[in-house]
């Protein structure tokens, strides 16, 4: 199964994106690159929900808010050191599953970094993530393998602040490194290679 859980408190605040992660949870669902979508309060809810799916995940993106290192479902914030909560998302995947951060900077500065190696690690699968501040134009998409270093630059997608100590990240453009749009549903198979 491919699945889609997005952040579906942000009705209220962070910029009211909830009503469009539904919206395109729908169209992803009608070009047939989902097979469902849950709207989460919560990452236990959202773990809640993983774990009643009977086949098994071949991929699972979030789309909600995230800063380096680390994604949010309303203020409930996931990172490297609830990384154990994630054992029944593991139990679910298929060999070769991807798991796909579709957050703003979540793999940017050098926590993002240690959150993408240590999450491709324990899950035993690959996974994706941006450097950069993302919206219809998504920037700085990076995938990891386990056992894998990261392989971009741990400056990629800062606008202030140092890899050590970030304080603020790049907008996504075009022409900034490793860009899709919102309506990409995958992504590129060599981005999970050094210095693609």
């Amino acid at each position: 199964m491919r699945l889609l859980v997005y952040d579906r408190t942000c009705v209220r605040t962070g910029g009211h994106l909830s009503p469009v992660w539904a919206s395109g949870a729908t169209l992803y669902r009608a070009l047939g690159r989902i097979d469902a979508a849950h709207g989460a309060e919560s990452w236990a809810g959202a773990l809640a929900w993983i774990a009643a799916q009977e086949a098994p995940i071949t991929e699972l993106q979030y789309w909600g808010h995230g800063t380096w290192g680390c994604a949010f479902i309303d203020r409930d914030v996931l990172d490297a050191g609830r990384l154990p909560e994630l054992a029944v998302l593991r139990e679910r995947l298929a060999p070769d599953a991807l798991v796909w951060f579709r957050t703003c900077e979540t793999f940017g500065a050098r926590r993002g970094q240690d959150f993408a190696a240590r999450l491709a690690d324990f899950l035993g699968a690959r996974v994706a993530g941006h450097t950069h501040v993302i919206g219809f134009h998504q920037s700085g998409l990076h995938g990891l393998v386990p056992g894998a270093r990261p392989h971009w630059s741990d400056a990629e997608g800062l606008a202030e602040g140092t890899p050590e100590a970030p304080v603020s990240a790049r907008s996504s453009r075009p022409w900034a490194p490793h860009t899709i749009t919102a309506l990409r549903g995958a992504v590129p198979a060599a981005w999970f290679t050094a210095r693609s």
